[in-house]
Parts: C-alpha cells; sequence; structure tokens
C-alpha cells in the first residue's frame, strides 16, 4: 500500500478555528481533514477532535478557489440518514 500525499490540517489550527473563532464546520477539498501522511498510517487523530466535539466536516469541496476568503455566506443542506455514518451534502455559497 503506497503513502498518500495530500495536504491537511494541523490540530492547532482546528483548535483555534473550533474553540477560539467558534466555527461550526470546516471544509476543504481533499479527502480527509488529517494529511495524507497520516492517514497512510491509520492516524485520523483531526477528525476525530472535530467529531468529538460535536461539530462536522465537510469534504471534497469543489470550486473554493471562486469563494473570498471572507464575507460570504456558505449555506450546507444534507438528509440526515438514519444510523448514516456520512452521507453527500449540497453546499453553495452567497457571495457578497
Amino acid at each position: 500500500m503506497g503513502i498518500a500525499h495530500y495536504p491537511g490540517w494541523s490540530m492547532e489550527v482546528l483548535k483555534y478555528l473550533y474553540e477560539e473563532r467558534k466555527i461550526t464546520a470546516s471544509g476543504h477539498e481533499t479527502t480527509d481533514t488529517d494529511p495524507g501522511i497520516a492517514t497512510s498510517r491509520g492516524d485520523y487523530s483531526l477528525e476525530a477532535y472535530i467529531l468529538s466535539t460535536d461539530h462536522f466536516q465537510i469534504e471534497l469541496l469543489t470550486n473554493l478557489d471562486k469563494v473570498p476568503e471572507y464575507g460570504a455566506l456558505v449555506v450546507v443542506a444534507f438528509p440526515k440518514p438514519k444510523d448514516g455514518s456520512g452521507f453527500p451534502a449540497r453546499v453553495f455559497a452567497i457571495l457578497p
């Protein structure tokens, strides 16, 4: 099995965003919150941190380069499947 080479978040950044800035969710283009090198060895500690704080993450987002750094309203809509562990989301940004 190979080693994945995609970027991820750091614990320091996630703690700042969730604990200091009080965000509800984080999203990204990659397949996981944890960097590929971590997931390649079975380390999902960043994802576990987010989910343990009763927040959520949105993976595999596209067109993030078209959303400004601030001022946009991001809308996330998704079903709540009974006993489901994950599901697709509809995400769109309303630009200022």
